[in-house]
């Protein structure tokens, strides 16, 4: 039997596929076989740095894990981060390329289809399998001519698909009819399979349905995957309006992270919600903001924009009216807001200039120019024991001038703490992922709070059991013609 690449598709949005796809990567890698992911265009706020200083989005950092392999830009050639007003940056093989409208960025179809095709062939002659991923629905006929990441694509890789649909939002049958029926004629015959995900209570009573949907359509139902609780990144901003981290118990520690309207890497909090006794929330409602403990602004793809929000809609004077009392932590975005002000002369985001909140005495200046670094960073001045890992992603260029601030890390102005005023600010993604960096944060509020398993270890944990899960839910032969 010869082995085919595979690829993930659905129904729409948020029904899974990213980590179906993460599963199945550590399935086949379980079993021997070097594989690699690939999603030939990315939409999302969420985005790493390889080792080699170049971008590409957290999903498929996570699937390249999955795969025991290191993350390569080639799994994500095209990066597109919405920056608001119907324009995103486009990141090309880990590279700012421009910010375009979607009008224009249509107009590139043919050098993107290029370079998605030269990316795919390159990784193809070094795997055995490419798990690929496709993005929203096949189904969008509006968007079937520019098409590069779903149908298209899989004619390119010559990839088995296999659709999937989520049970628990309802309508799962009609919703894999309905995507069939849509797909262009010359790219059915390339469908294998649909897979219900999200499934919750008695299989027996789905069973009469997945048999008469053979009366229906001519592709098989091959899976039926529980609804699974996990520990992994969410890729979808749309989530955070619905997610709950309310622990029973003794609470030791209520985080409130600010839902910014361009928030970006919140994949940085999910270290924070694995935590028992630790409630995080995402604060939508000016009431909440001071019932939480510790107060973090996140990353934000407009920080210009952004701040702007924060002092319309009251935050910015209930921020002022706290500093001092609460712990208030900044991050990338965040962390340049709470100097005295941002400069955007050159349209970088937003153009124009903005006031920040003054907490720490530094100015902020976008630079076209973007920052991107992986590394390991030593500790300075007794506040931290070892080193930390984190990466930076951002544009601006920070001036700090405040004596008061120290530096925890000996890369200056990389992560600064305030103690008198209870402030703290980094430009490092990932830092809660370090035991060491959670600690410290622990021990500004006196709490004893044991973290059993490392955020690597219980990610590692989670794919192997979603590796299992896959594999005893599908029906057939995923990869082998």
């Amino acid at each position: 039997m010869k082995i085919k690449h595979i690829m993930i598709q659905g129904t729409s949005s948020n029904v899974g596929k990213s980590i179906i796809t993460a599963g199945i990567c550590r399935m086949l890698a379980n079993k021997g076989y070097k594989v690699a992911p690939f999603k030939a265009q990315n939409m999302a706020l969420n985005s790493g740095v390889t080792f080699d200083g170049l971008e590409m989005g957290r999903a498929q950092i996570l699937q390249a894990e999955a795969c025991k392999i290191l993350p390569d830009v080639r799994m994500n050639p095209i990066l597109l981060k919405p920056t608001g007003g119907g324009k995103s940056q486009v990141i090309r093989l880990g590279k700012p390329y421009k910010i375009v409208s979607y009008k224009d960025y249509y107009k590139m179809y043919e050098e993107n289809l290029k370079i998605v095709k030269e990316a795919f062939y390159s990784l193809s002659e070094e795997f055995d399998i490419i798990v690929l991923e496709g993005a929203g629905s096949p189904a969008e006929i509006n968007l079937q001519k520019f098409d590069i990441v779903n149908m298209k694509m899989a004619e390119i890789a010559n990839a088995k698909i296999y659709i999937v649909g989520d049970i628990d939002r309802g309508g799962v049958f009609a919703a894999f009819k309905g995507t069939y029926d849509l797909i262009q004629p010359q790219y059915k015959k390339l469908v294998k399979g649909f897979i219900i995900n999200k499934f919750r209570g008695d299989l027996s009573l789905l069973k009469p349905g997945i048999d008469e949907f053979k009366n229906f359509c001519d592709i098989p139902i091959i899976g039926v995957i529980p609804y699974f609780e996990h520990n992994l990144e969410d890729e979808d901003s749309q989530n955070l309006f619905t997610k709950k981290n309310i622990k029973s118990g003794e609470k030791l520690l209520n985080i409130g992270i600010i839902k910014l309207p361009h928030i970006s890497n919140f994949t940085d909090f999910q270290p924070l919600e694995n935590i028992e006794k630790i409630n995080v929330s995402y604060v939508t409602k000016l009431e909440n903001l001071e019932n939480n403990d510790f107060i973090i602004i996140p990353g934000s793809k407009n920080t210009v924009s952004d701040m702007d929000y924060l002092l319309k809609n009251g935050f910015y004077e209930q921020l002022k009216n706290l500093y001092g009392k609460k712990w208030i932590m900044g991050i990338c975005g965040g962390f340049q807001m709470l100097g005295k002000k941002i400069i955007d002369s050159l349209g970088v985001e937003n153009k124009g200039d903005i006031e920040g909140f003054g907490f720490i005495d530094m100015i902020t200046e976008m630079e076209e120019e973007k920052i991107l670094k992986r590394g390991e960073y030593l500790p300075a001045n007794g506040f931290l024991n070892n080193s930390i890992q984190g990466y930076e992603i951002h544009h601006g260029n920070t001036i700090i001038n405040d004596r008061d601030v120290i530096d925890i890390l000996e890369n200056k102005g990389l992560l600064v703490f305030n103690k008198k005023n209870r402030i703290i600010g980094t430009y490092l993604h990932g830092i809660f992922e370090n035991s060491e960096f959670l600690q410290f944060i622990f021990k500004l509020f006196d709490k004893q709070v044991v973290i059993n398993k490392t955020y690597n270890e219980l990610k590692e944990e989670t794919l192997n059991k979603l590796a299992d899960l896959i594999e005893n839910c599908i029906f057939g032969d995923l990869i082998n013609d």
